[in-house]
């Protein structure tokens, strides 16, 4: 009998070491899914910002030397610097914001249709996470549903004139 109660009081020790362990591994766990988090979100910021860059040196090959009087006449165009600054703080201008809702903005914005191409071009660099194969096509599917939006060419959409006169009301 003796023996019985010393082979239960070493299945109840083993018992609670395993549910101390388990709640460490836990732990662990959540603190490698915040650090998975945030090295995603590092990634996609520098994967931004190299595309930033890439953009720079495409147009600044495409402007005429500095020295010529035409660097005061193009520092409007593009400030890449203050872009770049801004992604590295982290304030993208979609971030967090489904597909139909940053393009919405964007399209207030431009005040003129735009194909899903562009769009998905200055949603990706505004932060918006656009997942599948063929985002194009998803951003096109994705307007093509919402009432908000009206096909005008192939992939090419605009603002309904309800969502232009009242801003802020939609389905």
């Amino acid at each position: 009998m003796e023996e019985l109660h010393d082979i239960l009081a070493g299945l109840d020790q083993r018992i609670s070491t395993y549910k101390i362990k388990l709640q460490e591994l836990q732990k662990k766990r959540d603190r490698l899914d915040e650090e998975i988090k945030t090295i995603k979100k590092y990634l996609e910021l520098a994967e931004t910002l190299y595309r930033v860059e890439q953009e720079k040196d495409r147009v600044a090959a495409r402007q005429p030397l500095p020295g010529e009087g035409e660097r005061e006449k193009g520092k409007g165009t593009l400030d890449v610097p203050d872009q770049s600054q801004e992604i590295l703080f982290g304030r993208t201008k979609y971030l967090g914001m489904s597909v139909p809702q940053a393009a919405l903005l964007l399209l207030k914005e431009a005040g003129s249709p735009m194909h899903a191409k562009e769009m998905h071009r200055k949603l990706v660099e505004g932060g918006v996470r656009i997942r599948g194969k063929t985002p194009v096509t998803s951003i096109a599917i994705s307007l093509r549903r919402d009432k908000r939006f009206r096909k005008v060419a192939p992939n090419t959409f605009e603002l309904t004139e309800e969502t232009t006169v009242a801003p802020g009301w939609g389905p």
